[in-house]
């Protein structure tokens, strides 16, 4: 089966970055290993998901259903809180997608036709909930938190710099797998990319290795000597 491929992610640091993008290609790549599907084209987008318009904001999301109409080939999304976590918008996009095919890759049990579109809306309705709850928290917090002189600036530095130590901390866990796919004689990304593949050497979210997700590490790790690798 012929498959097209829908990523979102809400920042243009996330896109620049690839933060997110990866997870998100790992279940792409796992939905149609395990269904034994081929991905034509993917479609990325850089969109906040946020107000009325959404949709109108996202020319590739409208790009993706054109071709899978036209071509009458499947759409799929990763997850689907990445399409929408707004039920209106949901049965919007169902309503667009003219009876184009849309899976999920974390709900591959739900069936097409009016049943599975009872049951998206029903957990559109609640990942919407949840956000909502999410946001009413985070506001409270911050609110309590400036209430007691809290520099809240200085927290997310904070929180920022926690990161940046993680994942420095995994890179240096990976500098011995580096080593060796080097005295392998792997030295492209793509080629260590594989090397780490077929080693089943795990990434830090879980997904599969790429070459951007090789970069990242090397760059982390740029200070020590392991060897380089060129891209392909």
């Amino acid at each position: 089966m012929k498959y097209i491929s829908y990523l979102r992610v809400s920042t243009a640091r996330q896109g620049d970055s690839g933060l997110g993008l990866d997870a998100q290609r790992a279940a792409v790549d796992r939905f149609l290993t395990a269904n034994d599907g081929g991905l034509i084209q993917e479609f990325l987008e850089v969109e906040t998901g946020k107000g009325s318009n959404a949709l109108h904001r996202r020319p590739q999301l409208g790009a993706a259903l054109d071709l899978a109409r036209r071509e009458k080939m499947t759409l799929i999304v990763a997850k689907l809180d990445r399409l929408t976590r707004s039920a209106r918008l949901l049965l919007e996009l169902v309503e667009l997608s003219g009876g184009a095919n849309l899976v999920f890759c974390d709900l591959p049990d739900v069936p097409s036709g009016p049943v599975g579109k009872f049951m998206l809306t029903q957990l559109a309705a609640v990942a919407e909930f949840e956000a909502g709850m999410i946001s009413q928290r985070t506001k409270a917090a911050l609110a309590a938190a400036k209430a007691r002189g809290v520099r809240l600036g200085t927290h997310g530095a904070v929180l920022a710099a926690q990161r940046k130590g993680e994942a420095s901390a995994r890179a240096a866990d990976l500098r011995q797998h580096l080593i060796a796919a080097r005295k392998a004689g792997n030295v492209t990304l793509k080629a260590v990319a594989d090397y780490l593949e077929a080693h089943q050497v795990p990434t830090r979210d879980g997904g599969r290795w790429h070459p951007t997700t090789v970069s990242r590490v090397m760059t982390r790790l740029s200070g020590q000597h392991f060897g380089t690798a060129t891209t392909p």
